[in-house]
C-alpha cells in the first residue's frame, strides 16, 4: 500500500461552493413558493437549481475545481 494517495478534494473548492450556494438558494426559495402556492415560482426555482449545477460544471472546467489550475493549494 502507498503513502501517497489521490485526494479526492471532497468539493473544497471554488466551483463547488458557488454551485451548492446557488442551488441551496433555489431550493429555498422553492420551498417557500410551493408552501404558498406560487407555481410559476416553484419551476423558476428548479430552473435555478439545475443552473446551479450548470453553473459549477463550468467553473470546474475553467479551472476552479478541485485541483485546478487557478486555485491555490491548501496546506493540510
Amino acid at each position: 500500500m502507498s503513502t501517497e494517495h489521490a485526494e479526492p478534494g471532497h468539493g473544497h473548492s471554488p466551483a463547488a461552493w458557488t454551485a451548492v450556494t446557488i442551488m441551496l438558494i433555489a431550493f429555498a426559495i422553492g420551498t417557500v413558493a410551493f408552501f404558498l402556492d406560487v407555481q410559476w415560482l416553484v419551476w423558476a426555482a428548479a430552473g435555478l437549481l439545475v443552473l446551479g449545477a450548470i453553473v459549477g460544471w463550468a467553473l470546474a472546467k475553467a479551472g476552479y475545481g478541485v485541483d485546478g489550475a487557478k486555485v491555490a493549494p491548501k496546506a493540510h
